[in-house]
């Protein structure tokens, strides 16, 4: 199985391609092409090993944000001083997004309230095997590190389709422990020493230095957390993706199941209708 990150690797494809040019618009058509050009190129390079493709997306009013307010809540503000009409990707995207639903034949897995974080880590926990081997293998196409987490199933591997490049770690759990522990600025999350809101308000958070982590992480696997119990269980709730709430996972399995028999026989008629004509010669790789 390989789980395309759909916006994560969208995005970054997008701000590959833009570079310092962050004052060009991104056109709907190109767009489309650089979607399906990246999932031609990556089934060509794994659909052997790994199998079919299956693509997690977002949806709206994450979970994460209904507990914790302040979740990828500067993304906005940034978003908005940004010469980058994101408005407009935005809208591509969902477009994009449902002509896949449509004419491919992918699963295209999106849960009320959950992110593609929430729809990756179900089918990982799905499918995935904590020893030994014997489970078909899954790939996760995403730069997003926190599936690193994820690699404790041995069957489960990752790599940044935009960046070419592996993910990988040998500690899955001490990698966990740590994110928890510093936090992640990206989305808004402050380490287990600093308030909520230290983020989007630019406070200056308290340091965490490698000293602090392992004092933590012994702490915590001897049942002994005093002092950052409240933040690190704020944390863990936003990071671990052991948290997933059960009825997220359930849908998620369900979309997989109804989807999972899609045929090709539309694929040709959405490459005409868009023109595609470069795909169209290359239809078999999809």
């Amino acid at each position: 199985m390989i789980i395309m990150d759909f916006s994560q690797v969208t995005i970054a494809s997008v701000m590959a391609q833009l570079g310092n040019h962050t004052n060009v618009d991104v056109e709907e058509d190109l767009l489309r092409h650089m979607v399906l050009n990246m999932i031609r190129t990556n089934l060509v390079k794994f659909k052997n090993q790994y199998g079919e493709l299956v693509i997690a997306c977002d949806n709206k009013n994450y979970w994460r944000k209904q507990i914790f307010p302040y979740y990828k809540a500067h993304r906005k503000a940034d978003r908005e001083k940004s010469e980058i009409n994101w408005s407009a990707i935005f809208n591509s995207i969902n477009i994009i997004k449902e002509e896949l639903r449509q004419y491919t034949p992918y699963p295209v897995i999106e849960v009320e309230s959950a992110e593609a974080d929430d729809v990756i880590a179900t089918l990982c926990k799905q499918y995935g095997v904590v020893l030994g081997d014997g489970q078909e293998k899954i790939l996760i196409l995403s730069g997003d590190k926190d599936f690193a987490q994820l690699q404790k199933f041995t069957n489960v591997t990752q790599y940044d389709p935009v960046r070419k490049k592996k993910i990988s770690t040998n500690d899955p759990e001490t990698f966990l422990l740590e994110h928890i522990i510093k936090g992640d600025r990206g989305d808004g999350i402050p380490n287990i020493f600093s308030d909520d809101d230290s983020i989007v308000a630019s406070k200056r958070q308290k340091p965490v230095t490698a000293k602090k982590i392992e004092t933590i992480i012994d702490q915590i696997k001897n049942n002994q957390l005093n002092g950052s119990e409240k933040n690190y269980d704020r944390n863990r709730m936003l990071i671990d993706l052991e948290c997933i709430p059960s009825e997220i996972g359930k849908q998620v399995i369900e979309q997989y199941n109804d989807q999972c028999e899609k045929d090709r026989s539309q694929l040709f008629n959405y490459f005409v209708k868009f023109k595609l004509k470069n795909l169209t010669e290359s239809i078999g790789e999809f």
